[in-house]
């Protein structure tokens, strides 16, 4: 096993695409295909599974692929301490529902860790997706919450993919209205005051099941129901429609302006935010700097 042996897994992991990675590395594609099935047979595993439609990572892969990034991560280090050789492009990845906290942490580890060439990504996507980014690698970090009516079928799916859930905080049902909202003077709401106005939600693609829903009290009857993709869409509907999503209260001024306010919900029922790791995998020094960020902003929020 090499260094490059580790480079080659990583950059066509990334690319998920033999003739892309090659074409990155520099490498006539037999030379990078013959290097990866000599690392293969080194260890008596199959890192990539082959098909018509291209390659992608097998269970050990996915798990190898992880352990790979790790080495390369920690050799870059140690290259810059000792040898004052500067660190390739940093990259780094999280997956996560729609929290302002979880952008201000990933603000946070960029302005500090960033330096002078990085790929960084922040997806706000889909409940689903986010446990399966973590547990392919796509991402080293996801957010989400649990809550009494979606935890039991939420932590079956996550034992099945070898993650394990990490508790950040415990937060009482909010809804987020616009400012100028008939809602705004009410000091605390309830569901009866909402049923004239129109509900917002986020899109779960293939996975709409309630357990896997953003928003808490997701099988409430609602008359007028808006499904939306991205976090400015429902912004922009909350103020122009005086509609309203159920949420965890947490949000920023600083990230998302002043015309959104919070307003407690009187119902029985509460978020456990928190992030998924790999079980099997030790967490990158990245990502134990963007959990400690993750954690401040929490705090600094609640």
């Amino acid at each position: 096993m090499t260094l490059k042996q580790l480079q080659y897994v990583v950059t066509v992991a990334e690319t998920g695409n033999i003739t892309e990675a090659a074409k990155r590395l520099f490498l006539a594609q037999p030379s990078l295909t013959s290097a990866i099935r000599d690392l293969e047979n080194e260890f008596g595993i199959t890192i990539f599974r082959r098909s018509n439609k291209g390659i992608e990572l097998t269970t050990e892969g996915e798990e190898f692929l992880g352990y790979a990034r790790q080495v390369i991560e920690q050799t870059d280090l140690i290259a810059e301490r000792y040898a004052g050789a500067p660190v390739g492009k940093q990259r780094f990845c999280v997956s996560a529902q729609h929290y302002s906290f979880a952008v201000e942490a990933f603000v946070r580890l960029l302005r500090e860790f960033g330096g002078d060439q990085y790929e960084f990504h922040m997806r706000e996507t889909q409940t689903y997706d986010i446990i399966e980014d973590v547990a392919k690698l796509r991402s080293e970090v996801g957010i989400l919450y649990l809550n009494r009516y979606n935890e039991t079928v939420i932590r079956k799916t996550l034992r099945e993919n070898s993650l394990a859930f990490t508790p950040l905080f415990t937060a009482k049902p909010h809804v987020f209205i616009g400012r100028e909202s008939p809602l705004a003077s009410k000091k605390v709401i309830t569901i009866e005051d909402l049923k004239p106005y129109p509900r917002l939600s986020y899109e779960q693609g293939s996975h709409n099941s309630f357990y896997f829903s953003e928003e808490l009290l997701s099988t409430m009857d609602c008359d007028k129901e808006i499904v939306v993709c991205d976090r400015a869409t429902l912004f922009n509907m909350l103020v122009g429609l005086n509609g309203y999503t159920v949420c965890s209260g947490v949000i920023s001024e600083e990230l998302n302006g002043p015309n959104i306010i919070a307003k407690p919900l009187d119902v029985d029922d509460y978020m456990e935010i928190g992030y998924i790791l790999p079980t099997a995998i030790r967490p990158s020094p990245m990502t134990v700097n963007y959990v400690r960020y993750l954690t401040a902003a929490c705090g600094a929020e609640k």
